[in-house]
């Protein structure tokens, strides 16, 4: 007679009943004495105002980019890659610029990182 399922039945019936069992225990998210400081009139003011914001953070659709300016040309930022390529293709190595950074930071005797 095989018995390994009966078994696996039993385990799993034993660790189900074992889990609702300390479904009480656990702690409640929400506080029950919790005391709001402000008054229902000045939540409701803010909803409505949010609502003819008509900007939503959490829709889909939301582009939190599109009010940003940017203050330099896009020449500008290409050559600041071209004369950075080499720290750029560092930090997007295999170790993440250490090595690059232990190259460069050695020289620079301004700098103490641990001392007495």
């Amino acid at each position: 007679m095989n018995l390994k399922p009966a078994r696996i039945a039993l385990l799993a019936a034993v660790a189900l009943t074992g889990a609702a069992a300390f479904a009480d225990a656990l702690p409640s998210e929400y506080q029950e004495n919790a005391v709001s400081t402000k008054s229902r009139a000045e939540v409701r003011a803010e909803l409505a105002q949010f609502r003819q914001s008509g900007v939503n953070p959490w829709s889909t659709s939301f582009n939190q980019l599109r009010g940003v300016q940017s203050t330099r040309t896009r020449a500008e930022v290409a050559q600041d890659y071209l004369d950075n390529r080499e720290a750029a293709a560092a930090f997007t190595s295999e170790d993440s610029g250490s090595a690059y950074l232990a190259q460069h930071r050695a020289s620079d005797a301004t700098r103490t990182l641990a001392s007495n």
